[in-house]
């Protein structure tokens, strides 16, 4: 080979452009469309049955299918328009659209707007749908814990300074979730703002004293709410008569299911407990039918995704602070925390590791607003790791 063709191949090989990397995160969307299938397919079978009940006697047996369907392709295409938004102007838009999904949280109490359902109000009325402005909540406050690390990065060990503020703004939203209830939302809100902080750098006795401080106001919410703390002593002792037809009802019934499924399941449709014995089979305990109809083996694999997905976000966001993209790097792990921690609950709970609380799987259970904003904030990471890959290139984010 000639000297020029040497040099022609080595220039070639070193140019901005010609490259075999991906322009995606192959992982990542594997699991993302794993768990939209798997979630689709269980929707499906979990709810075929409520037609045959008096509450939705008016639906057919594929209504709510074809709801998440619908509710999946508006969630895709708002990922899409979130995936065309650089991080830079995401960042520069944080803090209104915080404001605004609090007004949205304040509209939930108004008559006339927002929606009440068993005794919550956490809706707003939408015509034929409501929306549920706490699952925007979760998606802003990611955005806004990791616009405020990288503003007050310089104050991350002061007290006053660098912790303060962001208490207030979490406090505040805090109150208004307490008032609709919904503790599970949040738990999760604050399990976003304190992982995104730790990781930021925030002091480590102002960390841990925060952590005594949410431990000990959640188990005093439990304690003086005597609903919540029923549920807390049924989830201790499921199988006793006076719990399993009452606070452990849901509980009992989930064990049940889990523990037909064995190793293998039963097979796809055969479940027992969705034919109007476990509520919420197609919501908060899907992985219990999970569990009934493809066995222990069904519910690994929905860890396992799970494991993908979150190992995907922490290591986009770790690619990303280590291009000095500390606000992008951080709304990836934000949200990998978010995904970890609210399947870790839901799967707790169904399995009988934790007290009730109701919270969706991700991505799996039935629901509109939970799965619009579930992609909204994938859209998130795929953008971060998106513009890391440019910058890999030698491009501009």
């Amino acid at each position: 080979m000639s000297l020029f063709a040497d040099l022609t191949q080595g220039v070639n090989a070193i140019r901005p452009g010609r490259t075999t990397m991906r322009n995606y995160d192959l992982p990542l969307f594997v699991a993302i469309g794993a768990l939209l299938c798997l979630g689709l397919l269980m929707v499906y079978s979990a709810s075929i049955a409520l037609a045959d009940g008096p509450l939705y006697s008016q639906m057919s047996r594929y209504s709510f299918v074809t709801r998440q369907a619908v509710f999946m392709v508006v969630g895709l295409v708002c990922a899409a328009l979130v995936w065309l938004t650089p991080l830079a102007l995401v960042q520069r838009l944080t803090l209104p659209l915080f404001g605004l999904t609090a007004v949205l949280l304040v509209l939930v109490f108004i008559p006339g707007i927002g929606y009440e359902a068993n005794g919550a109000n956490r809706w707003i009325d939408l015509g034929p749908v409501n929306f549920q402005p706490s699952e925007l909540m979760k998606v802003v406050a990611v955005l806004f814990a990791a616009d405020y690390v990288v503003r007050k990065q310089q104050h991350m060990d002061s007290l006053i300074n660098g912790f303060m503020p962001m208490a207030l703004a979490m406090a505040g939203v805090g109150i208004l979730l307490l008032l609709e209830p919904d503790l599970g939302a949040l738990i999760v809100i604050m399990a976003i703002a304190m992982g995104v902080l730790f990781l930021g750098g925030i002091n480590a006795k102002v960390f841990s004293a925060l952590v005594g401080v949410l431990v000990c106001t959640f188990f005093l919410l439990i304690w003086l709410s005597p609903w919540r703390r029923a549920r807390l002593f049924a989830y201790l002792d499921p199988w006793n008569p006076e719990n399993a037809y009452g606070s452990a009802y849901q509980l009992s019934h989930s064990l049940i299911a889990i523990g037909r499924g064995e190793w293998f399941g039963v097979g796809l449709g055969s479940s027992i407990e969705k034919l109007h014995y476990l509520p919420e089979a197609h919501t908060d305990f899907i992985v219990s039918v999970i569990g009934e109809e493809l066995g222990f083996m069904g519910i690994a694999l929905v860890v396992a995704l799970f494991a993908v997905l979150i190992t995907r976000a922490f290591e986009i966001g770790r690619q990303a602070i280590a291009m000095e993209r500390v606000f992008s790097g951080l709304v990836a792990q934000g949200v990998g925390i978010w995904f970890g921690v609210q399947a870790f609950i839901n799967i707790g709970v169904c399995l009988g590791l934790l007290p009730t609380k109701g919270l969706t799987l991700p991505l799996i259970s039935y629901g509109g607003s939970s799965l619009v904003m579930n992609l909204v904030a994938l859209a998130l990471v795929a953008r971060v790791d998106y513009e890391n890959r440019v910058l890999m290139r030698g491009g501009r984010a």
